[in-house]
């Protein structure tokens, strides 16, 4: 099983803006038939070092993260975070 975690820092971390981005990132939920289990959480601390949105995937295999990453949906996903991420940072392992 693969771990697939991904923390975000938005241009526009407004309740608003954050709200936005997290239903693009939980609309993938049903649609990839790779992702084996999906979690997006909103930070709650708001500190300096904080990022503003967390996104948790789990899959059965590499080969279902690399599927997943050049998946339509998921293609989708990044178009959006693109215009509107400020920072991100990853990491992906085995369990």
């Amino acid at each position: 099983m693969i771990k697939h975690i991904v923390l975000f820092k938005l241009k526009d971390s407004s309740p608003e803006g954050i709200r936005v981005t997290e239903g693009v990132l939980r609309g993938l939920e049903g649609k990839v038939e790779q992702l084996r289990s999906l979690e997006v959480g909103v930070d709650v601390v708001k500190s300096p070092r904080s990022y503003d949105i967390a996104l948790i995937a789990t899959f059965d295999s590499l080969e279902d993260l690399q599927g997943y990453q050049v998946h339509p949906e998921h293609k989708k996903v990044i178009e959006h975070m693109n215009e509107v991420r400020e920072s991100q940072v990853a990491v992906d392992f085995e369990f």
